[in-house]
C-alpha cells in the first residue's frame, strides 16, 4: 500500500473536538483554516484579549489539565459561526460565537462544565491572524504549522504495550497511513509532497499529557508519553511541517518523497524497530 492520506482533522475550538474534513485548501506559510483559532483562556492569566504574543498552553483550558473536556462532543460551523455541545447525543448548547449573547452563553456553559466559582468564567481568546497551537510559543512560522500523524506509529505502540490507542488522542491534522512504522522521522529536514500540496518537516512532535485522555469519555487512562518513552527511549509521535507550496489536500492523496530518501527511511525504520 503507497504512503496516503486516511484522514483530514481541525480543532476550531482549542482542547475540545476534533471535525473530520473532506478536503481542505492550504496556502503557502498557512496552517489548517480555522485550526485552533479559539480558546478557552483561564481567567487572570496571562492571556489578554488584544495579545499578539503567545502563551503557553498551561494558560487554557486543556486537556493537560481538564481531561473532562473530552467528554463533549462539540461542533464549530466556522462560516457561521454556530458551535453546539452534545452529551450523550443531547444537545446541550446551541450558540452563536459571532453574537455576544452567544459568546456570553458558550463561557457560562463551560465555567459550569469546569467548576469555575461562581461568576468566574473563562475567557474567550480570539486574536485575528493567530492560532492557539502548542507550538506556537516557539515561533510564528510554527504557529502555522500542520501536524502529522502516522497511523502505523500508533499501531506499532499499541501493540508493544498490549493496549488499544485511538489516534485522535494525538490531536493531529493529518493521518498518513501505508508508511512504516517510524518512517515519518526522515521526513522531518526535508521536503514532501501529498497530493498537490509541498511541505517541508519541520519538527518532531514531543506528547504531553494530553494524549493520557481517552476521546470521547473524558477518562484519564493511559500514560502515553510514558507508554513512549518506556517503548522507544522517546516521546515523539509524529512531526509539524509547513506548507510550502499551497493546494488542495484530501483524504486519499499520495504522500511523495524524494528517490535518495528511501534508503533512509528503511534506516530509521529498522532502528524504531530495534
Amino acid at each position: 500500500m503507497s504512503a496516503h492520506v486516511e484522514s483530514l482533522w481541525v480543532y476550531p475550538v482549542k482542547g475540545l473536538s476534533p471535525q473530520r474534513l473532506d478536503a481542505v485548501p492550504l496556502r503557502a506559510g498557512e496552517g489548517f483554516p480555522h485550526d485552533r483559532v479559539i480558546a478557552l483562556a483561564r481567567p487572570g492569566g496571562a492571556y489578554r484579549p488584544g495579545l499578539r504574543e503567545p502563551v503557553s498552553k498551561r494558560e487554557f483550558f486543556v486537556l493537560v489539565a481538564e481531561e473532562r473536556l473530552a467528554g463533549l462532543d462539540t461542533h464549530l460551523e466556522p462560516t457561521t459561526g454556530r458551535f453546539t455541545v452534545r452529551v450523550r447525543d443531547h444537545v446541550v448548547l446551541d450558540a452563536d460565537l459571532g453574537d455576544d449573547d452567544g459568546i456570553a452563553a458558550a463561557l457560562a456553559f463551560f465555567s459550569r462544565v469546569l467548576d469555575l466559582p461562581p461568576g468566574v468564567r473563562p475567557v474567550h481568546a480570539v486574536e485575528p491572524g493567530r492560532r492557539f497551537t502548542d507550538v506556537a510559543v516557539d515561533s510564528d512560522a510554527l504557529m502555522n504549522a500542520v501536524s502529522f500523524l502516522n497511523l502505523a506509529s500508533v499501531r506499532d505502540l499499541a501493540e508493544r504495550t498490549a493496549t488499544t490507542l485511538d489516534p485522535l488522542r494525538f490531536r493531529a491534522n493529518v493521518h498518513l497511513d501505508g508508511l512504516p512504522a517510524f518512517a515519518e522521522a526522515d521526513l522531518v529536514g526535508r521536503e514532501f509532497s501529498v497530493g498537490g500540496v509541498r511541505f517541508r518537516g519541520v519538527q518532531p512532535t514531543a506528547r504531553c499529557a494530553a494524549t493520557e485522555v481517552e476521546p470521547g469519555t473524558g477518562r484519564r487512562d493511559l500514560p502515553v508519553p510514558q507508554m513512549l518513552v518506556r517503548t522507544y527511549g522517546s516521546d515523539v509521535m509524529g512531526f509539524y511541517a509547513v506548507v510550502v507550496e499551497g493546494g488542495a489536500l484530501r483524504p486519499g492523496d499520495r504522500l511523495d518523497t524524494a528517490a535518495d530518501a528511501r534508503t533512509a527511511v528503511d534506516t530509521v525504520v529498522g532502528a524504531a524497530r530495534g
